[in-house]
């Protein structure tokens, strides 16, 4: 018999897959710099004006684009001392970068940032993670049901793609077993176990949230954008976490009235301010089309507090009757270059309902702080 030589290797095959594994391992730090980041993020232009596109490019300034490094300048690096330095010396520090703030051209370099591509929807899945609707309550009726499928009965007859294979391979250990041969071997027909899936019913208590934002000639675009980009983000959250939830848009200035979700986001509006108007509308429609019995409610509101001072005890009353018939009502006030307390906020400390929560926005990394705010659970809810 000839002799036969075998030669035995074990390759490394993770070298093959480097490439892939390297681009597993920067969409991991991708995902960490915007989870860190979210808060700049939240408010980008690019993103709340996005045209309906699935994929937006997110600005990353604290993750620099992969690069080589040269010595940039050849400027002095730092060594070995002369002997004379003391603990806490600073030996050599990089040159500050420009922050490219204040008037004037300046003459320090910019510092570059890196521009992800993520899907909005990846990105609202973040900013949702910890998010819902506080204090909701099982409401009597009606209540509205999604379908969905349970896998939940397992039979001999399926479809291939419905195999249970844990079942199936015990049917078949069971069976040799039984004819005194045991082992995992010679699978038949009968052995073959399929999932079965049943239509099920998911109910969910109706909730409905009054979205009110304040468009008069105060409003600035800033104080408007800032506005927009909360409801943006709060429109986007309750449609993919909530079946049922239903969104009332109102605007107002001196008078409010109801309007469509386009109308909500594009127009503005001119004239003076009486927030009382927007939230008369609210316990006016509540009283019309939403029954507290049957709808968990909710009111959001949004203004730069220039309100006219004769009518804040008006809203301080009509905030007190919108906290009996909602599971929470939520001022957000955006504040002026000059960072003043309003006269209407301050009016509002006198509000001491513990559903009743009051947010300041100075700059555009307030609006995920007031999200997560307003939109905060207890852990019984979560």
């Amino acid at each position: 018999m000839a002799k036969t030589n075998f030669v035995i290797s074990r390759e490394d095959w993770s070298l093959h897959r480097k490439g892939e594994i390297d681009r597993q391992r920067h969409q991991e730090k991708v995902r960490d710099a915007i989870k860190k980041n979210l808060a700049d993020i939240v408010s980008e232009e690019s993103i709340i004006m996005h045209d309906g596109r699935k994929v937006v490019k997110v600005p990353i300034r604290s993750l620099d684009e992969f690069h080589f490094r040269y010595d940039f300048g050849k400027q002095q690096h730092g060594g070995q001392g002369d002997g004379n330095s003391k603990q806490g010396d600073v030996i050599y520090s990089d040159p500050q970068h420009g922050q490219g703030k204040g008037k004037g051209a300046g003459e320090e370099p910019g510092v570059d940032y890196y521009e992800a591509d993520i899907t909005v929807d990846e990105l609202a899945e973040m900013i949702f993670e910890d998010l819902g609707l506080p204090n909701l309550e099982q409401k009597k009726k009606p209540e509205i049901a999604s379908e969905s499928v349970e896998f939940k009965d397992v039979r001999k007859k399926g479809i291939a793609s419905n195999i249970d294979r844990k079942r199936t391979i015990m049917e078949v250990i069971k069976r040799n077993a039984l004819q005194g041969n045991p082992g995992l071997h010679g699978i038949t027909p009968e052995d073959l176990r399929y999932k079965t899936w049943e239509t099920t019913y998911k109910f969910e208590s109706n909730a409905v949230v009054l979205a009110m934002m304040d468009t008069s000639g105060s409003m600035g675009p800033f104080e408007k954008y800032i506005a927009r980009s909360f409801f943006f983000w709060m429109v986007r959250f309750l449609r993919t976490k909530y079946n049922n939830v239903q969104i009332v848009f109102l605007a107002h200035h001196t008078e409010a009235k109801e309007t469509t979700e386009e109308e909500f986001f594009t127009k503005g509006a001119s004239g003076g301010t009486r927030c009382s108007s927007v939230y008369k509308l609210a316990l006016e429609i509540i009283e019309k089309r939403y029954s507290p019995q049957d709808y968990n409610i909710y009111g959001f509101h949004f203004s730069d507090g220039d309100n006219l001072s004769s009518d804040n005890e008006n809203c301080v009353k009509n905030i007190n009757a919108l906290l009996e018939v909602c599971n929470m009502v939520g001022y957000g006030e955006i504040e002026g270059p000059y960072y003043y307390t309003s006269t209407l906020r301050n009016t509002f400390k006198k509000i001491q309902n513990p559903k009743f929560t009051c947010v300041t926005i100075r700059d555009k990394s307030g609006v995920y702080p007031a999200l997560k705010k307003f939109f905060s659970q207890t852990q019984e809810q979560k």
